[in-house]
């Protein structure tokens, strides 16, 4: 590239400079910025780069000024804050359906978007507590064509993998694909999952898009969802996006457990006091085992009263725990 055409540059050259390499705690002076433009082959003047730093300021980019002895520019806030970086960084580390290859690119781009002197405080450990890493590095695809798919109105097909006895993810159904129209995706316990209505049975099922493989979009319109789905309610009332039969519970618990069920089921949920100790709370949830694990977790105190069905089909599944340790 020509000399002349370089110096056309040389107010992108300034921006990234000044992105990259100043904070208020280092500035940088004309004389620095003169020398910092120069590796780049551009020539500048001490009164050009003074205009230059006006024209910044007038697109937009928030330069400020130092005066005195270390003294200089530098820009005062950046698209992304340090503390939202680091929530992103932490986020994609510690996601599930993400590879740990793709984290890692991922995380080098955030800390692009930082200054040099922060960027190592993006370099962070993140602890995530039994959890591993998903190998299907073409996730962030199959994310992106269940979105077109969504966003075009037509179906999708897949062939699904589980993990067998080997510890090898093999396909579920071995020379058959799934016909799905999507409806959503959901992030839930760090996987991404895809609800969607599967064109065999016509019944809403979950997929987890880190278990998907060679996806793509079929010229079909998707089934539309006839009964409607609030999103956050659903996976609200879904335990570990198994399917169900959605039933009207009532549990009684302790008045200390009462966070436990806000936590899962929102503030909508009906409190009723049962004693001076204990609560009866009534809301939806998907009726399935795990549903029943996560409540028999939460201690002897906690007892499931009803509708009838639900209470038998526990006690059923209590039983049959207990099977299988000869009592």
């Amino acid at each position: 590239m020509s000399k002349s055409a370089r110096q056309k540059l040389k107010l992108l050259y300034l921006k990234d400079i000044l992105l990259r390499e100043s904070d208020e705690e280092h500035p940088l002076n004309a004389q620095e910025l003169i020398e910092r433009l120069s590796r780049e082959d551009i020539e500048a003047e001490r009164k050009s780069i003074y205009n230059d730093m006006e024209s910044l300021a007038d697109y937009g980019l928030d330069m400020m000024k130092l005066d005195g002895r270390g003294g200089g520019y530098f820009v005062g806030s950046r698209d992304f804050e340090l503390a939202e970086l680091k929530l992103l960084v932490d986020a994609v580390q510690s996601a599930h359906f993400i590879t740990a290859k793709k984290s890692d690119q991922l995380i080098k781009k955030l800390s692009s978007l930082a200054s040099i002197y922060d960027e190592a405080k993006l370099k962070r450990q993140v602890y995530s507590v039994n959890r591993v890493k998903a190998s299907n590095e073409s996730v962030l695809y199959t994310v992106d064509t269940i979105h077109e798919a969504i966003q075009n109105n037509k179906m999708v097909t897949f062939d699904y993998m589980m993990w067998s006895v080997e510890k090898k993810l093999v396909s579920r159904h071995p020379g058959k694909k799934y016909r799905v129209s999507p409806v959503a995706l959901i992030w839930d316990d760090e996987f991404y999952y895809l609800l969607g209505i599967d064109a065999e049975d016509g019944k809403r099922k979950n997929f987890r898009v880190d278990k998907i493989r060679d996806i793509g979009m079929l010229s079909e319109n998707r089934e539309p969802e006839k009964e409607g789905v609030d999103i956050a309610d659903y996976s609200s009332k879904v335990f570990g996006m198994f399917s169900g039969k959605t039933e009207s519970v009532t549990v009684k618990c302790p008045n200390e457990k009462i966070g436990i069920f806000i936590d899962r089921f929102g503030t909508g949920i009906s409190v009723i006091k049962a004693d001076a100790k204990h609560v009866r709370v009534h809301t939806e949830a998907v009726v399935s085992d795990q549903f029943f694990g996560w409540l028999a977790a939460l201690g002897s105190d906690v007892e499931l009263l009803g509708p009838t069905p639900v209470r038998q089909a526990y006690i059923r599944f209590l039983k049959e725990q207990l099977k299988n340790y000869g009592v």
